[in-house]
């Protein structure tokens, strides 16, 4: 068996998670994913990717699906959770060679942890969970330090499938064996490629792709447990495996040993539902605003210095055709910042980018790359993701230079981070808890002894709300 798959493999179903601050941090990111899937319960383009995937194929004592009355199968429900979670772009986010999301894997895990605890009655609880949310986490985000699949045209999300397949096999009790097989299978089944995040065709298959991969993961996790054979050298065989035939020829490597590195260091969206190279952009347009709202007629231009990846990813000119162009792009989500002194979801909607003011500040912004800020970005000791914003008046004055190196959400910043944090979750949740229960969660969430001990299936059931009906999500 490729020594990659056998590596995985072993982690998954052997290694013990000594580290606290990863559990400590797990409980966040359960928190503030749950939190982005709330909110996103809030858009109905959301709301009808959810449900069954034809009318009455429920399933009586399945899955549940947060903020709904839905039970469904395994896989739908991992579809269900997983595009909720990353819907709005809001959720955690790592950034090394390849980057991603890693509570996409959230959907896979959920969902087979409820299925586990009540079909298969496993006494399953949240410590169970948040193990698998780390190992998750690290196999995604050590895979993602040094092979970079975007650069070949391959989506993220393809890390996704692969660690969600990890954990889902581990959560169904699956052997060492089955849990390889699934792998093989993941690799085979290849790469989404990345068509819908970039021009012209940029588009909302981005805020499902994470959910369809989380899917898939289950889905090949049960095809194991049944059995069924898995591939050798699937990665690694000449001509026609996943390295040659989608990767230039290139090795799939592990770069560090799997522990929990990825979770300890990952990074939390908690100021602003944007594309992470623009965060700390976004945080200096807000910082900025004061001195130019009343001033944007007399606006000759402004600089912005962001990081290579920043340029390449979301340096956007032209027509910005939907919500998912929008919040992929620098130049609108710093115009928000300086027009409106905040950003939030509703801003990426067609009636606020309709607002003339917008793209005629984009018109007069200039991005260029400071090599100081690539070098830090990839620097495995900072991970930072600096930004730099100063706006040029026609009469010859200008604002300060307004850098931010690190962003909230930020390990550096975490004790600055968490407070808001929990403020997040609340607001995000507010059509669903009154303020007390959301109080009472945010208490939970952070207290390690309590939370660990709860039955998956007692969590689960605290997070159905009849709020979103089966009926209303096939209206």
């Amino acid at each position: 068996m490729d020594q990659l798959i056998v590596d995985i493999a072993n982690y998954v179903h052997h290694h013990e998670i000594t580290s606290e601050t990863a559990y400590r941090t797990a409980r966040w990111c359960l928190m503030d994913s749950l939190g982005c899937a709330y909110l996103a319960l809030n858009y109905p383009k959301c709301k009808k990717m959810l449900g069954p995937v034809v009318p009455g194929a429920q399933m009586e004592g399945g899955c549940r699906v947060p903020g709904t009355t839905v039970e469904l199968d395994p896989i739908k429900a991992a579809f269900d959770i997983g595009t909720l979670v990353r819907w709005l772009d809001y959720n955690d986010t790592w950034l090394a060679a390849e980057w991603g999301h890693p509570s996409d894997n959230l959907g896979a895990i959920l969902a087979v942890a409820d299925y586990q605890a009540r079909v298969q009655k496993q006494p399953l609880t949240i410590r169970d969970v948040l193990t698998a949310m780390i190992k998750a986490h690290e196999i995604q985000g050590v895979l993602a330090l040094e092979n970079s699949f975007n650069r070949v045209g391959l989506d993220h999300v393809l890390l996704v499938r692969v660690a969600s397949t990890a954990v889902a096999s581990y959560l169904l009790s699956n052997t060492i064996e089955q849990t390889q097989n699934a792998l093989t299978n993941a690799w085979i089944d290849g790469g989404a490629l990345r068509t819908y995040r970039h021009a012209p065709n940029t588009g909302s298959r981005k805020s499902w792709a994470a959910g369809d991969a989380t899917s898939r993961a289950v889905r090949l996790a049960l095809i194991a447990r049944s059995g069924e054979m898995g591939y050798q050298t699937g990665l690694t065989a000449p001509k026609w495996g996943f390295q040659d035939v989608l990767f230039k020829g290139q090795n799939v490597v592990l770069s560090r040993q799997l522990d929990a590195y990825v979770m300890e260091n990952v990074l939390f969206k908690i100021s602003f539902p944007a594309e992470f190279h623009a965060q700390t952009a976004v945080e200096a347009a807000i910082k900025l605003h004061p001195q130019v709202a009343n001033r944007l007629d007399e606006i000759d231009r402004v600089e912005m210095m962001t990081q290579e990846p920043g340029v390449r990813i979301i340096d956007k000119k032209g027509p910005l055709n939907n919500y998912a162009d929008r919040d992929h792009c620098l130049q609108y989500m710093a115009a928000i910042g300086l027009i409106f002194g905040e950003l939030n979801a509703d801003h990426y909607e067609d009636r606020v980018a309709a607002d003339p003011r917008i793209d005629a500040l984009r018109d007069k912004m200039v991005v260029r790359e400071n090599p100081d800020y690539t070098t830090a970005y990839y620097d495995p000791d900072q991970r930072a993701i600096p930004n730099q914003i100063q706006v040029f008046f026609q009469d010859g004055s200008k604002t300060d230079a307004v850098e931010v190196y690190f962003p909230v959400g930020h390990r550096r910043r975490r004790d600055e981070g968490l407070p808001l944090m929990k403020q997040k979750f609340v607001n995000s949740v507010a059509n669903f808890f009154d303020t007390e229960e959301a109080q009472e969660l945010v208490s939970l969430f952070c207290d390690g002894v309590e939370l660990d001990s709860v039955p998956v299936a007692d969590f689960m059931q605290r997070l159905a709300k009849p709020q979103v009906s089966t009926e209303r999500l096939l209206a």
